[in-house]
């Protein structure tokens, strides 16, 4: 079974920048897509970002093109997310999941896979 740990939020202040973690088990990881979602207080989850097996196709959400760039580290069965010129509304608890398909239009409505992790809290200050 697809399990996550996802590890590196904090606080931060507007403009800063954090890098996420995303640990995978429990599945071939090499052959997998996989996503990065957040939650913010109040609101539904939404997807960030997505990357494809190899790692060479990679697509964001509006909101964060530009400033987010995710990466993978497929020997080592992890997934990140370099954040930059974080943002207020940023705030957010953020999970990795398994996914089906990272084209467009992906985060309309995810596929997701597996269960959610715990996810890492990231808040930024303004």
């Amino acid at each position: 079974q697809a399990q996550f740990v996802e590890s590196g939020g904090g606080l931060v202040q507007a403009g800063g920048s954090l890098r996420l973690s995303c640990a995978a088990s429990g599945f071939r990881f090499d052959n997998s897509i996989i996503g990065w979602f957040r939650q913010a207080p109040g609101k539904e989850r939404e997807g960030v970002s997505c990357i494809a097996s190899t790692g060479v196709f990679t697509n964001y959400v509006d909101s964060v093109k530009g400033r987010f760039a995710v990466s993978r580290d497929n020997a080592g069965n992890t997934v990140y997310l370099q954040m930059n010129s974080l943002k207020p509304e940023d705030t957010a608890t953020y999970y990795c999941a398994k996914i089906s398909l990272c084209g467009n239009g992906w985060a309309v409505t995810p596929l997701v896979m597996s269960a959610w992790g715990k996810g890492t809290l990231v808040t930024v200050s303004s």
